[in-house]
C-alpha cells in the first residue's frame, strides 16, 4: 500500500498557521496605507512589483511556496542537515565581505535581483537548528562548561560577524538565545552577568566617574552585609565580590569607551547617547570627520531636529494621535503625510498606532502573545529535545523582535534597525521567519517521534 506524503499523513497545527497568516495580513495592509496615494491606479499598484506592498505580496507568495515544500519534507531532514546549514550560514555572512552591498552603511547583504538577502538575518534558522542539533545529542551534558562553551559559541559566532558587519542591532537578536540554552540548564549566573553588564553600561552613560564609584561601593558594601553569614563560612564570597567591584571600574573606565569608540559605529553609539538625552562626538578624528559628514548628508527632520531625535518624535506623535479607536484606515495624517521615516519597516507599528489606536495596537500585541504561547506549548508537548530547542529558539527570536521593535518606535530603546516579525517590509525577513515557523509545525507533526 502506498504511504501518503508527509502533509497528509501528519497533523498540522492550523492555529499557528492562521497566526501567521492574521499577521502577514495586517503587515500588508499596513505597508499598504503607508506607502499607497490616491493618484496611484489600485490594481496596477498591486501587480506592478513598483511598490513595497506589491514587492511583500510577491515575497509572500514565494514564503508560500517555501512554507509548503517544508511541510512536505521529512522531518528528519532538518536534524541530519543542521550542522550543514550552518555552516553555508558562516560562507553567507563570510560572502558579504566579497560580494555585500552596502544599504544604510551596512554591507551585510547580498543581491539576488528580486529580493536582497540578509545572511545576518537568515543565520537565525541556521543557529536555531544548530542549537538543537548540538543539544538534542545523548551525547551531549549540557551541566558540563565545556558544553556550554560550545553551545554558546554556536549561538555568538554569527553575531561577531554581524558586528563586522555594521548591523549591531540584528547581532543582539543572537543573544535572544540564551533563552532556550536557560531552559536546557544553562545556569542563571550567566544571566545575572549578562543584566549586570547591561545596568553598568546604562549606569556609565548616565553617571560620572565619582559618582559611579559611590555607587558601586555602595552596592559591594550592601552585598557584603547581606551575604554577611555566608561570607565567614565561605571567604572565597567576598572576594568575588570584591572581584566584581573591579571588574565594574575597569567596565566603566575601559570596556565602556572601548565598545562605543572602537566595537559600535559613531551613528549607533549617537542613538544610544541619545536616548539617554546624552550627545556624542566621536574621539577619534578619522571617524569624527567620517560622523560630522553623514551628518550632513543625512540631514535634519522637518523642523530641523536631529534626524535620529526626529524619528522618535514623529513615531510617538503618530502612535498618539491614534487615541483609543485610532483614525480610520487611510486617514492617518502623520502615516498619509510620511512624516515618519521607514514607516514601512522599522516603524510600521507606528502606522497601526495612529490608523486603528490602542485596541488595534492591543489587538496586536495580543496575537504575538497567543503566538509565542502556542510556540511554547508546542515546545513542552516534544518528545524530543531536537524539537524542543528549536521551538524554543524560534519563540526566542520573535519575542526579541517584537520586544526591541515596539519598544523603539516608542522611544523606550534606541533606534538599532530590528523590524517587526511578519509586519514589516522585506523579503529577507518575511522569509526568515516563515522558514522558522513552518520547520516547526513540521516538527510538530512528528512530536512523538525522538529526533536526533
Amino acid at each position: 500500500m502506498a504511504t501518503q506524503p508527509p502533509i497528509k499523513k501528519k497533523g498540522i497545527n492550523w492555529g499557528l498557521i492562521g497566526l501567521y497568516f492574521t499577521l502577514v495580513v495586517i503587515g500588508l495592509i499596513n505597508i499598504f496605507q503607508v506607502e499607497y496615494r490616491p493618484e496611484l491606479d489600485l490594481i496596477s499598484s498591486w501587480t506592478s512589483l513598483q511598490t513595497n506592498y506589491s514587492k511583500q505580496l510577491l515575497f509572500f507568495c514565494i514564503c508560500i511556496v517555501a512554507a509548503f515544500f517544508i511541510l512536505i519534507t521529512d522531518s528528519k531532514f532538518f536534524s541530519a542537515t543542521a550542522n550543514l546549514f550552518y555552516a553555508l550560514g558562516i560562507v553567507l555572512l563570510l560572502a558579504t565581505f566579497v560580494v555585500g552591498k552596502s544599504v544604510a552603511g551596512s554591507r551585510s547583504w547580498i543581491p539576488l535581483g528580486f529580493m536582497n538577502l540578509q545572511p545576518a538575518e537568515t543565520c537565525n534558522i541556521f543557529v536555531s537548528l544548530a542549537l538543537a542539533k548540538y543539544l538534542g545529542q545523548m551525547e551531549t551534558d549540557f551541566s558540563k562548561p565545556r558544553s556550554q562553551m560550545i553551545a554558546l559559541a554556536i549561538a555568538l559566532t554569527p553575531a561577531l560577524f554581524s558586528i563586522l558587519q555594521n548591523e549591531t542591532g540584528l547581532a543582539l537578536v543572537y543573544f535572544a538565545f540564551f533563552i532556550p540554552l536557560y531552559r536546557e540548564g544553562l545556569q542563571a549566573a550567566y544571566l545575572v552577568v549578562g543584566s549586570s553588564f547591561a545596568v553598568v553600561m546604562v549606569a556609565a552613560i548616565l553617571m560620572g566617574e565619582k559618582a559611579f564609584l559611590i555607587a558601586l561601593s555602595v552596592v559591594a558594601i550592601l552585598a557584603v552585609l547581606l551575604f554577611w553569614s555566608k561570607i565567614r563560612k565561605k571567604k572565597s564570597l567576598l572576594l568575588l565580590i570584591v572581584v566584581f567591584w573591579f571588574l565594574g571600574i575597569g567596565l566603566q573606565r575601559v570596556g565602556v569607551p572601548y565598545v562605543f569608540e572602537d566595537v559600535f559605529q559613531p551613528y549607533q553609539t549617537e542613538r544610544i547617547m541619545s536616548m539617554f538625552g546624552k550627545d556624542y562626538v566621536p574621539k577619534d578624528s578619522t571617524k569624527l570627520e567620517a560622523f560630522l559628514k553623514a551628518k550632513e548628508m543625512q540631514g535634519k527632520g522637518r523642523n530641523g531636529e536631529k534626524m535620529e531625535n526626529y524619528n522618535v518624535k514623529q513615531s510617538k506623535i503618530a502612535i498618539g494621535s491614534g487615541g483609543f479607536l485610532g483614525k480610520g484606515f487611510l486617514k492617518g495624517a502623520v502615516t498619509q503625510g510620511q512624516f515618519v521615516p521607514e514607516q514601512n519597516t522599522d516603524f510600521i507599528f507606528t502606522a497601526i498606532g495612529e490608523t486603528f489606536g490602542f485596541w488595534g495596537s492591543t489587538l496586536v500585541t495580543l496575537l504575538y502573545f497567543t503566538l509565542l504561547m502556542v510556540i511554547v506549548n508546542i515546545a513542552e508537548r516534544q518528545r524530543s529535545a531536537f524539537s524542543r530547542v528549536y521551538a524554543y529558539c524560534t519563540a526566542s527570536v520573535i519575542f526579541f523582535h517584537v520586544v526591541v521593535n515596539m519598544l523603539m518606535t516608542m522611544g523606550l530603546a534606541p533606534i538599532i534597525g530590528i523590524p517587526l516579525p511578519l509586519l514589516s517590509y522585506g523579503g529577507s525577513s518575511l522569509l526568515t521567519l516563515t522558514i522558522l515557523i513552518f520547520i516547526l509545525i513540521r516538527l510538530d507533526g512528528d512530536r512523538q517521534m525522538v529526533i536526533r
